[in-house]
Formats: C-alpha cells, sequence, structure tokens
C-alpha cells in the first residue's frame, strides 16, 4: 500500500471525524439543554407567579382583570372549537379500544392513583395542595403538546387527534363528576353539578359555537397562527395572574413551607412514573401496535394546563384557586421533559447502534482520497 495515499487517507478521515465531531457537539447540547431547561411560556408562568407574590391584583383592578379572565378564556375555547378538524375526528374515532383505554386512563387511573397514595400525599403536602393534586388527576388530557409528541414519535396521530380532543370534551363533564367524587367533604368546590354548568356556559358553549363557525373562520386562523398561540398563553397567563393574586392576598407563601413543595415535586414525579409505566406496560399486553402504544402513552399520561387553569377559576372559590392550579403547573414542566426524552427514544425505535456507527465510519471512509 502506499504509504503516501494511506497517509492522506488517514488526515482526510480524522478531519472528517472532527468535521462531523465540531456539527454534532453543538447539536447534542442544544438537545440537551432543551430537555432539561424550562419552555419559554412555563418562564413566562414562573415570572406570572413572582409579579403575583409582588404585586398582587387589588380593588377595582382586581374586578376588571377578573371580567378580563373571563372574556379571554371565553375566546380561548371559541377558537380552539374552530381550530377542531371534524375530518380528524372520524379518522382516528373508529379505533375504540385505543379510545377507551385512553378515557379510562385519563379520567379512571389518575383519580385511583391520587385516591390510592392519599395516605402518603397526605403526609407530604399541604392540604391545599393535595386537593391541587387531586384536582390534577380529574384533569382531561393536554392536545397541543400530546399530538406533538406522538408525532415526534412516529406513532398514530390521527388516533391521538381524536383521543386529545375527545378528551378536553369529556373533562367539561368528567373532570366536575370525578373531582366531586374525590373531594365529597371540600366546601371549596361546591356542587359538582352546579360546576357542571358553570364549565359548560363558559368553556363548552364557546367551544360548540367555535367549531360551528369553523367553515367561515378556520382558513383565516390557519393563516395567522399567532392570534391562537397569542390567546392560549396570553388567556393562562391572565387566569394564573388572578388566581394567584388571590392566594398571596389570602397568605398562600405564608402557609407553605419548603418541604411541601419539595414533598409536591416528589408527588408529581411518583404519579407520573406510574402512569408512564402502566400505559406502556397495558398497551403491550393488550396487544396494541407500536404506533397504539405511543398513542396511549402520550395521550393518556399528560394533563392540560389549558383546561385545567380556566377550570379552576370556575370550579374553586379564589382564595384557593391559586395553591391548587400549583400541581398542575408542576406536573406540566415534568410531562413536557419526561415526555420530550420519551418521544425521541420512540422515534429511534429499530435503529442498532452498532449498525449505524458502521456506517457513518464506512461514509466518513469513502470521502477519502
Amino acid at each position: 500500500m502506499d504509504p503516501i495515499n494511506s497517509f492522506y487517507g488517514c488526515s482526510a478521515l480524522r478531519s472528517n471525524a472532527r468535521f462531523a465531531l465540531t456539527r454534532a457537539l453543538p447539536r447534542a447540547f442544544a438537545m440537551a439543554r432543551s430537555r432539561l431547561l424550562p419552555d419559554n411560556f412555563t418562564l413566562y408562568l414562573v415570572a406570572t407567579v413572582v409579579l403575583a407574590s409582588l404585586l398582587p391584583a387589588r380593588g377595582v383592578f382586581a374586578q376588571a382583570l377578573g371580567m378580563a379572565t373571563t372574556v379571554a378564556v371565553s375566546l380561548l375555547f371559541f377558537l380552539h372549537g374552530a381550530k377542531l378538524s371534524r375530518q380528524a375526528i372520524w379518522a382516528g374515532i373508529g379505533h375504540w379500544r385505543l379510545q377507551l383505554v385512553v378515557v379510562a386512563t385519563t379520567f379512571a387511573l389518575f383519580p385511583l392513583l391520587g385516591w390510592a397514595l392519599s395516605p402518603v400525599l397526605r403526609q407530604l403536602v399541604t392540604p391545599e395542595l393535595y386537593t391541587g393534586v387531586l384536582y390534577l388527576c380529574a384533569l382531561p388530557a393536554t392536545v397541543q403538546s400530546a399530538i406533538a409528541f406522538v408525532s415526534m414519535a412516529r406513532g398514530n396521530i390521527p388516533s391521538a387527534v381524536c383521543s386529545a380532543s375527545a378528551s378536553t370534551l369529556l373533562g367539561v363533564v368528567l373532570t366536575p363528576l370525578v373531582l366531586g367524587l374525590l373531594l365529597t367533604q371540600n366546601a371549596a368546590m361546591g356542587d359538582p353539578l352546579e360546576a357542571m354548568g358553570r364549565i359548560g356556559v363558559q368553556l363548552l358553549l364557546p367551544f360548540i359555537v367555535g367549531h360551528l363557525m369553523r367553515p367561515w373562520i378556520s382558513g383565516f386562523l390557519q393563516r395567522r397562527a399567532f392570534i391562537m398561540k397569542t390567546v392560549d398563553q396570553g388567556s393562562i397567563l391572565l387566569v394564573v395572574y388572578a388566581a394567584f393574586s388571590h392566594a398571596v392576598i389570602a397568605g398562600l407563601w405564608s402557609q407553605l413551607p419548603l418541604a411541601a413543595m419539595v414533598g409536591l415535586i416528589v408527588v408529581c414525579a411518583v404519579i407520573l412514573a406510574l402512569v408512564l409505566t402502566l400505559t406502556v406496560w397495558g398497551s403491550r399486553r393488550l396487544g396494541f401496535s407500536k404506533e397504539d402504544e405511543i398513542a396511549i402513552v402520550f395521550c393518556g399520561s399528560t394533563k392540560s394546563l389549558i383546561s385545567g387553569v380556566p377550570m379552576a377559576n370556575v370550579l374553586f372559590a379564589a382564595p384557593v384557586a391559586g395553591a391548587i392550579v400549583l400541581p398542575l403547573m408542576v406536573f406540566h414542566q415534568m410531562q413536557l421533559m419526561v415526555c420530550g426524552v420519551m418521544a425521541q427514544r420512540y422515534a429511534r425505535r429499530g435503529s442498532d447502534p452498532v449498525v449505524a456507527a458502521g456506517g457513518a465510519l464506512e461514509g466518513a471512509k469513502s470521502t477519502s482520497p
């Protein structure tokens, strides 16, 4: 073998390896950072809580804020109704076994876990946070995040769209009923049937009107996606600010020890880990395909911040609503981080790391002279 060509070939191989490494390292660092650090909206939520803690809304401003949040939340559900595609619903609704598993996970498994773990939960968190954990367990699944995770993981997207959308609609009825069973002696919530009526007027009615107007306004909303994003995030931030303002005035932070916050993080982590484990195990035992398993895992294990915060504003008295949505905010960030990692691992299924490394090495060799 010619030593000169061999030398230049090895040099080119090393150069190609260095070039690939310099491109791969920043990408890997960015992916690791996106997994570990909170997203921008979570930072906005934290900033809103800090603002409400330092400058809570009082007096006339609090009354105006209450009216503004009611209008913003109604607009939010109106736009979500207009955004909902009927074709996507019919595409996924035929897979009834998958839909039943997701509904059972969202509105039965979660509440049962919250109820079964109550002896431990009560020792780790305050009574208000415990109520918030049970409220979290009764909420519907998230829509945007669940569909995004299923898409990233190469799962059954039509069924995911159907499951997430149906969960939101069922939550209007099932969340107050399930919560009423879990909180039989909690006066902060009130009558579940009355709560269903309030949710129907403030959330479901705008949703239905928006869906009926979809043929005329869906194109406009698709061309201006920033409107949906602004209303989504803006309405949640308004409700969080209003809820925490009431809670801070009522003495939230003076009554919330640091140990309870640490306990809350542990509780949310345990519930999320149990649900993820049970959904993966159950979907495999029931014989679902890998694509269906992905839809079940991500649609069944996530909880909706967009539905949960407005519902808490309707279901609970203002002074306790801030403490009750705190577990949801912690769980929301946790589910984004954990499900993001899981979605990437699902997306890599079927690839052999040894074969992939060998292919990359052969590609580098083929570029050498």
